[in-house]
Parts: C-alpha cells; sequence; structure tokens
C-alpha cells in the first residue's frame, strides 16, 4: 500500500471515529434527557437504560458508517467503469485519426512524385 492510500484509509477512519463520538455523545445527552425525566427509576434503571441505549446508537452508528463507506465505494467503482470507457473511446478516436492522418500524408507524398 503507498503512502497516498495509506494516508486516505487514515483519513477514512478518522472521520468515522468523529462521526460516531458526535453521534454517540449526541445519544448520551438524549437519553440523559430521557432519564431525567423518569425521577422514579432508580439509579441502576437509569445506568441500565442509558448503558443499553448508547451500546444500540453504537450499533446504529457503525451500520450508517459502513452504509455510507459502501456507497462511496459503489459510486467510485461506477466512476472508474465510466472513465475507462471514456479512456478507451478516446484511444480508439485517436489511433483512427493518426492512422488516417498517416494514410493522407502518404497518399499526399505519393501523388507529389
Amino acid at each position: 500500500m503507498d503512502a497516498s492510500e495509506e494516508a486516505k484509509r487514515g483519513l477514512t477512519e478518522i472521520e468515522n471515529f468523529l462521526y460516531q463520538e458526535a453521534h454517540l455523545k449526541s445519544a448520551h445527552r438524549r437519553v440523559a434527557d430521557f432519564t431525567a425525566r423518569a425521577p422514579w427509576l432508580t439509579r441502576e434503571q437509569k445506568m441500565d437504560i442509558e448503558r443499553w441505549y448508547l451500546e444500540e446508537q453504537t450499533y446504529v452508528a457503525r451500520m450508517v458508517t459502513e452504509h455510507i463507506a459502501d456507497s462511496i465505494s459503489v459510486a467510485e467503482e461506477q466512476h472508474r467503469v465510466r472513465v475507462r470507457r471514456w479512456l478507451r473511446g478516446t484511444l480508439t478516436a485517436m489511433t483512427v485519426i493518426t492512422v488516417t492522418m498517416i494514410g493522407l500524408c502518404v497518399v499526399i507524398l505519393q501523388s507529389m512524385r
């Protein structure tokens, strides 16, 4: 793996981490607000609810991140296919133009003799 690919992968991992941390921080705030409005719950019950909710949100964040990464991978592959087709067409057109120009030059040079 070259340095640019490694850097790209590292940046992707950092982005994923930051997204998940922001998501979890927000989830922690939501569940704390929720349990604060339920004064009849014991401290242990509140902690259980918070733990369960944060585990669930961690799972959701991971699934969303993986879905986004998969979508990006699909889009990148589609782009590569389009670029390959475009390059193949350009190469074909340039080959035809070059052969035509060489043929024309040969005809002109032979007619000048």
